[in-house]
C-alpha cells in the first residue's frame, strides 16, 4: 500500500492533499528516513508522524443548506441525483459548499469511517457529473457497499452525449488510465497505469454527436472521459479531455453555431450516472436506483432531433 494512502487511513482528521504535505515537509519518517507519499509500504516498517509541528491542519467541516434531490432513504442508506457543479467533499482548493456539508445539515446520521472530510461518502462522482449516489448512513452499510464496489458487484449505468459516430455500435473498451505526470489533474491511457475497462452501447446518433451509454467495470478517476477521449469521441463540452469548444470549428458556419448551441446548453460535461444496482446492506437484496436524465440532457437532445433527427 501507499505511504499516503495508509496514512489516510489512520490518520483520518486529515485529506489525502494534507498528509501528502506533511511527508513533503519531512514530518512523516519511515524507519527514520524520509520518503516519497508514493513509497510502497512493506508493512514491518516503523513510522513516525509529527503532525503538530506540519504546516498543515485539519478541514473541519460545517453543515450548509445545499439543495439535495432525494431518491431513497431508510435507516443504513441515503441515494440521492447529484446535480452538476456540486464537489462531492472537501479537498485541494475546496472547502465548503459540497455534498458533504449538504448530507451534514441534512442529517447527523453518516458513516464516518474515511474521517469528517468524507462523512458518508463511499463513492464519488465528478464535479460535473450529474446523477446517482449512494450515501452510506452507518460504518456497517458503508463497509459493506464498498466491499461490493471493490469486488466489482456494483452496476453503474452512466449516460454520455460523444463527438463523432462510432465505428462499431457497442463494444468493452479496456485500456490501463493512468495519471499525467504534465498535469496531475488529468490521466491518460497508459501501459503502465491500472487496468480499466469500460462497456459501451451506442443509443443515438445523428450527424456529430452520438448519445452512448457507458458500463464502467472498474471506477478510476475519470475513466469514462478518458476512455471516451481515446476512442476519438471525447464527451461534449468536457473541455479537459478534448470535448470543449475547438470541436465545433471547421464545419460550415451555420454548423459550428448549432454545435455551439449544445455546449451553451450544457455548460459542463455531458456526462449522467443514470442508474446503479447493488445488495443492500441490511435486507441482503439486490436493489436498483435511476436517475432521470437532467434538463440541460433533454433541451441538448431535443435539439439534436430538431437539427439532425
Amino acid at each position: 500500500m501507499r505511504l499516503d494512502k495508509y496514512l489516510s487511513e489512520q490518520l483520518v482528521d486529515y485529506s489525502r492533499s494534507q498528509i501528502q504535505a506533511m511527508v513533503q515537509d519531512g514530518k512523516v519518517m519511515i524507519d527514520g528516513r524520509k520518503e516519497k507519499s508514493s513509497y510502497r509500504l512493506q508493512g514491518s516498517e516503523a513510522i513516525v508522524v509529527d503532525p503538530a509541528q506540519s504546516k498543515t491542519s485539519p478541514v473541519i467541516n460545517e453543515p450548509q443548506d445545499i439543495p439535495m434531490s432525494i431518491v431513497y432513504e431508510d435507516d443504513a442508506i441515503l441515494v440521492i441525483d447529484k446535480q452538476p457543479g456540486l464537489v462531492v467533499h472537501p479537498g485541494t482548493g475546496v472547502k465548503d459548499n459540497t455534498l458533504v456539508n449538504g448530507l451534514m445539515f441534512y442529517t447527523s446520521a453518516l458513516s464516518d469511517i474515511n474521517g469528517p472530510t468524507r462523512m458518508g461518502i463511499v463513492h464519488r462522482l465528478d464535479r460535473d457529473t450529474s446523477g446517482v449516489m449512494v450515501i452510506a448512513k452507518t460504518n456497517l452499510a458503508h463497509r459493506k457497499i464498498a466491499e461490493q464496489f471493490e469486488n466489482k458487484q456494483v452496476t453503474k449505468t452512466y449516460i454520455g452525449l460523444t463527438w463523432g459516430i462510432w465505428t462499431e455500435n457497442e463494444g468493452l473498451i479496456d485500456e490501463p488510465i493512468k495519471r499525467k505526470r504534465s498535469d496531475p489533474t488529468s490521466f491518460t491511457v497508459d501501459e503502465t497505469g491500472r487496468k480499466s475497462t469500460t462497456g459501451y452501447k451506442v443509443e443515438e446518433a445523428w450527424r456529430y454527436i452520438s448519445n452512448v451509454r457507458f458500463y464502467p467495470k472498474t471506477g478510476r478517476t475519470h475513466q469514462i472521459r478518458v476512455h471516451a477521449a481515446h476512442m476519438g469521441h471525447p464527451i461534449v463540452a468536457d473541455q479537459k479531455y478534448g470535448g470543449g469548444e475547438n470541436r465545433t470549428k471547421g464545419f460550415l458556419p451555420e454548423v459550428t453555431k448549432e454545435l455551439h448551441q449544445i455546449l451553451t446548453i450544457l455548460e459542463r460535461h455531458a456526462l449522467h450516472a443514470t442508474s446503479l444496482e447493488f445488495v443492500h446492506p441490511e435486507t441482503a437484496k439486490t436493489v436498483s436506483f435511476q436517475a432521470p436524465l437532467p434538463q440541460d440532457f433533454n433541451d441538448s437532445i431535443t435539439l439534436l432531433n430538431e437539427k439532425y433527427g
